[in-house]
């Protein structure tokens, strides 16, 4: 089977589709449930572990209940389901039957084709070539999930564009930008205080960041722009770790558009000196989530239905 267009090695969820038979499972002896005792005993019946359960969407809401709340609109939909009074749930007639039909729920090719003439029709181009299973199967996702997906696909496109640039400006540009960031995520107080030091007979110290009004406790960065593959290594960490001793500091962040050699990790993270690595896949992303040499596009408000108000 084709695997779905999902981030299906950080989750242990599993897609909506195969959480209908634990739900109907639940309901099948006929009682009512609130939705979240429902919810809570479907995740018995699949087997969800801890992990599972305790993973959460980008807006806060626990991953298995997002999932598990998409099933009951499938179901309600499909007249397979009662809601006698606000936020309970009981099996009716027909859902006995398909749930008599169904014991193992089905797969999503099977969902997909039965509760779809429940939805709304949308409007869909028909003058391109007819989708492939593998951009179809994003659907196996409820439609919070999939605008988290395609956001995520957008910042990757801008990260590589912004790694990409911050490799092709100049030193000091590079250095600057990295003193924003730290600024930005709220380093250097209330006065945001912080400068750009680098260039000759820096020390190999780049930047500085004033904790406090006086400036009597420091962070010290050093910035470099490596193409990718050349990594970060040991000795020049040590060096770093040098020019803060030199001036008198105990913390500082190493950032670089590259990585960091195993051996670099290592020694950072045994050494007395408190020493933050930050990788180009962390910097982007941190850039990214500050609104560092990026901006707002598009917003978009999603709302979902507030149970505790009809509760």
């Amino acid at each position: 089977m084709t695997k779905p267009v999902t981030d299906s090695e950080t989750t242990e969820v599993p897609i909506w589709p195969a959480l209908l038979a634990p739900v109907l499972e639940v309901l099948s002896d006929g009682k009512r449930y609130h939705r979240r005792e429902l919810f809570s005993r479907a995740a018995d019946v699949a087997g969800l572990s801890e992990t599972a359960r305790s993973e959460r969407l980008k807006k806060g809401n626990l991953r298995y209940e997002q999932r598990m709340g998409w099933v009951l609109s499938h179901l309600m939909r499909a007249g397979l389901l009662d809601r006698p009074t606000r936020g309970e749930y009981e099996i009716n007639d027909a859902g006995r039957v398909w749930h008599a039909e169904h014991p193992n729920g089905m797969d999503y090719s099977q969902a997909h084709a039965y509760f779809a003439p429940f939805w709304p029709k949308t409007v869909k181009a028909s003058s391109g070539p007819t989708q492939q299973p593998t951009e179809t199967l994003i659907e196996d996702l409820d439609p919070v999930e999939q605008i988290e997906n395609s956001v995520d696909k957008i910042h990757a496109k801008v990260g590589d564009e912004l790694l990409q640039r911050l490799r092709d400006s100049h030193p000091a540009s590079f250095e600057q930008t990295v003193v924003d960031l730290l600024l930005k995520m709220g380093y250097g107080g209330a006065e945001q205080r912080g400068k750009r030091i680098g260039g000759t007979g820096d020390g190999g110290v780049d930047g500085v960041i004033d904790q406090d009004a006086l400036g009597l406790d420091q962070i010290y960065i050093q910035a470099k722009r490596y193409k990718l593959g050349s990594n970060v290594g040991r000795e020049t960490i040590q060096a770093f770790v040098g020019a803060l001793h030199g001036a008198g500091a105990s913390r500082g962040v190493f950032i670089t558009t590259s990585s960091f050699t195993d051996h670099a990790r290592t020694y950072a993270a045994g050494i007395p000196s408190r020493v933050i690595l930050i990788d180009s896949v962390r910097l982007v992303n941190l850039m990214i989530k500050y609104r560092v040499g990026v901006q707002v596009k598009q917003t978009y408000d999603v709302v979902d239905l507030d149970e505790d108000y009809f509760e």
